[in-house]
């Protein structure tokens, strides 16, 4: 069937037409990720750290080739950052000197 622009476009209501959107984006990703890591200085930082490394890697667009926000990797650094000084206090906090190492 000719005309009626049927033929031009194979799928009308793919994502890019239609500007609909199921999840956040890369920006709002890279975003929420700093904001975890910078809660996870002061709260819960075994939990929201790995959650902030995991959003700026998404936010990233999984690869470390191309163009990245900077919300991103302010995300992923400070996310290893708040990981690994909650794992340092945990291992102190268990030694049996109470102290920090």
């Amino acid at each position: 069937m000719a005309g009626f622009g049927q033929g031009t476009r194979r799928y009308p209501r793919s994502r890019g037409r239609t500007w609909s959107r199921t999840g956040p984006d890369r920006a709002q990703l890279g975003i929420i990720g700093a904001i975890c890591a910078t809660a996870g200085f002061f709260v819960l930082g075994i939990v929201l750290g790995p959650v902030a490394i995991a959003c700026g890697w998404l936010a990233m667009g999984r690869t470390w080739a191309g163009s990245r926000s900077v919300s991103a990797l302010i995300a992923l650094v400070l996310g290893a950052i708040d990981t690994l000084l909650a794992l340092i206090w945990l291992a102190g906090a268990s030694s049996p000197g109470y102290g920090l190492f």
